[in-house]
C-alpha cells in the first residue's frame, strides 16, 4: 500500500457540525491504523460564508475531541500551505494548464444572463446546466474582453457523451453519464477557485492517497475523476460517508435538536463520548460492543464495515454512552470538569473534599456532568419548596411528631456516620411502631425536598448534622 495521507477539509464558516466531526473521526482513525498522516486543510476559498474565528474554533474542537493533525495550520508540514486563500497562485497555474488543452474555457455571462437562461431551461424543462453559448466566442473576441477587463470565469468541459466511473470503498462500483453534468465553474471572477478546482489540486499536490468525505459529495466526484484525468495525475481511493439523520429519518439538521460539536461540549458531554457515539454512526466493530475509547477505535476501524444506509443521530443513545464513559472516570477527574458547572451556578464555598462526596454519591446518577449540579442542587442548597406528591403521599399523620424526634436524636450523636443516622431512625420508627420506610421517606424530602435521590443515611452524612437539622427544622415549620 502506499503511503497512506488523508486530510479533513472544512470551510471556516462557524461551528463544526457533528457530521463534520464523523469525517475528521474517520480520516483520523484510518490514517493512524494504518501507520498514515492526516492533514487538516481550511477551504476558505467561498469569500461569502467566512466567519471571524472559525478556524481557531475548528482547531480548538478537533483538539477537545483528541483528534490530533499531523500537517496543517499551527503545525506545518512539507506541503503547505494548507490554508487555501493563501495558494492561490497554484490554481490560476493549474486553470491555465486546462485552458491550453482545451479542457476548460472563458465564460462571460453576466448574472442576470444566467438567471434568465436557468428560467428558460425550467419552463421548457430542459437540464438546469450552462448551455455553453461561451464557446461560440472566437479566441479574438475572447481576448479582446479579457484585455478589456469584462468580468470572467473559467469552467470546466464536460466531455459529451461519455462514462464516467469510479470504485468507492462504500458505494462500490459508481457510474455517471457526463450529459449530465455541468460544465463547472472552476475559477471566479475574482481570481479565487471554486471546491471543485482547489479540492483536486489541493488533494494531488498534498499527496492525498484516500478521499474520506461525506456522501453529499458523491454528485461532485466525477468533476474530480474528470479534472485527474484532465492533469494526467493518479486520482485517490473514494469512501464516501452515508447521511447522518434525525430520528424521523430526515437529514440532520438544527431544526430538529443541536447538531454543533460545541453544542454538546457546552452541555458537558465527555469528547471520549461523543467520538464514541459518532464513530458508530454509519460504521460496526463486527460485533455487539459499543463502548471503546479513542485508542480502541483505532485498532478496529476499517472502512469496509462502513455501510451504505443513512445513520439516525439518536441523543438518548448518546446520553447513555456518555453515561457509559462517566462511570469509568475517576473521581479526581470529574471534579475538575464539575468545578466549572458549580461556579457558573454561584457554588463557590464548598470544598474539594465535599464535592468529591457528592460526586461519590451521585455518580451512578446522572447522565452528564452539569447534572452534578441541576440534579443534586440540594446538596448545595436548602429546599426552597418540596415535591406536591411525595408530600401528599409521605407527610402523614404522626409524620410530625416522628420527624422531630429523629431531629432530636440526631443533635445528640457523638458521630454523623451514615450507620449512627440509620440506627436512631430505625429505633425511632421501632418505637413508634411503624417501618423505617414511614420515616426514610418524609426525612428525605426535608432534607431534599424531593422524593429521589442516593441512599438517604449517606446523603446526610455528606451533607451534614447543622444542614440536616436546619433544613428538618425549617421542613417541619412549613409542612406542619
Amino acid at each position: 500500500m502506499p503511503e497512506i495521507r488523508v486530510r479533513f477539509a472544512p470551510s471556516p464558516t462557524g461551528y463544526l457540525h457533528v457530521g463534520g466531526l464523523r469525517t475528521a473521526l474517520y480520516n483520523y482513525l484510518f490514517a493512524r491504523r494504518n501507520g498514515g498522516k492526516f492533514v487538516l486543510r481550511i477551504e476558505d476559498t467561498d469569500r461569502t460564508r467566512l466567519v471571524d474565528g472559525a478556524v481557531e474554533n475548528l482547531v480548538a474542537t478537533l483538539q477537545w475531541a483528541g483528534l490530533e493533525y499531523d500537517e496543517g495550520p499551527g503545525v506545518g508540514g512539507d506541503r503547505g500551505p494548507y490554508v487555501q486563500s493563501e495558494r492561490l497562485p497554484l490554481y490560476k497555474e493549474h486553470v491555465d494548464l486546462l485552458l491550453k488543452a482545451g479542457k476548460a474555457y472563458y465564460a462571460f455571462d453576466t448574472t442576470e444572463e444566467l438567471e434568465q437562461m436557468r428560467a428558460m431551461q425550467e419552463k421548457t424543462h430542459l437540464p438546469p446546466k450552462y448551455d455553453r453559448r461561451a464557446l461560440k466566442l472566437t479566441p479574438d473576441e475572447v481576448r479582446g474582453k479579457l484585455d478589456a477587463g469584462v468580468p470572467a470565469v473559467v469552467r470546466m468541459k464536460v466531455p459529451e457523451a461519455a462514462t464516467i466511473a469510479f470504485d468507492d470503498i462504500v458505494r462500490g462500483r459508481v457510474e455517471f453519464v457526463s450529459d449530465r453534468l455541468d460544465d463547472q465553474v472552476l475559477l471566479k471572477s475574482d481570481g479565487y477557485p471554486t471546491y471543485h478546482l482547489a479540492n483536486v489540486v489541493d488533494d494531488h499536490l498534498m499527496g492525498i492517497s484516500h478521499v474520506i468525505r461525506g456522501e453529499e459529495w458523491l454528485s461532485s466526484t466525477p468533476k474530480h475523476v474528470l479534472l485527474y484525468e484532465y492533469f494526467g495525475w493518479e486520482r485517490p481511493v473514494f469512501a464516501h460517508l452515508p447521511l447522518l439523520l434525525n430520528p424521523d429519518k430526515s437529514k440532520l439538521s438544527k431544526r430538529q435538536g443541536d447538531v454543533a460539536v460545541e453544542d454538546y461540549r457546552t452541555k458537558g458531554f465527555f469528547p471520549e463520548a461523543l467520538v464514541n457515539f459518532v464513530a458508530l454512526l454509519g460504521w460496526n466493530p463486527g460485533d455487539e460492543r459499543e463502548i471503546f475509547t479513542l485508542a480502541e477505535l483505532v485498532k478496529e476501524f476499517t472502512l469496509e464495515r462502513v455501510g451504505k444506509a443513512g445513520a439516525v443521530f439518536n441523543t438518548e443513545k448518546l446520553r447513555w454512552m456518555n453515561t457509559q464513559h462517566l462511570r469509568r472516570k475517576p473521581e479526581e477527574e470529574l471534579l475538575r470538569l464539575v468545578r466549572p458547572f458549580l461556579e457558573k451556578a454561584g457554588l463557590l464555598s464548598f470544598d474539594d473534599q465535599y464535592v468529591l462526596k457528592v460526586i461519590r454519591l451521585m455518580k451512578d446518577r446522572v447522565d452528564a456532568v452539569e447534572e452534578f449540579v441541576t440534579f443534586s442542587g440540594y446538596f448545595f442548597r436548602d429546599p426552597e419548596s418540596y415535591d406536591e406528591a411525595s408530600r401528599s403521599k409521605n407527610w402523614k399523620a404522626g409524620t410530625h411528631e416522628q420527624v422531630s424526634e429523629v431531629c432530636g436524636k440526631l443533635l445528640g450523636l457523638p458521630a454523623f456516620t451514615p450507620s449512627d443516622i440509620e440506627g436512631v431512625i430505625r429505633t425511632v420508627a421501632e418505637s413508634a411502631g411503624v417501618s423505617a420506610g414511614k420515616l426514610i421517606h418524609p426525612l428525605r424530602l426535608a432534607v431534599t425536598g424531593v422524593s429521589l435521590g442516593p441512599g438517604l443515611f449517606e446523603l446526610m452524612s455528606a451533607i451534614g448534622r447543622d444542614a440536616c437539622i436546619r433544613r428538618i427544622g425549617h421542613a417541619l415549620t412549613v409542612l406542619g
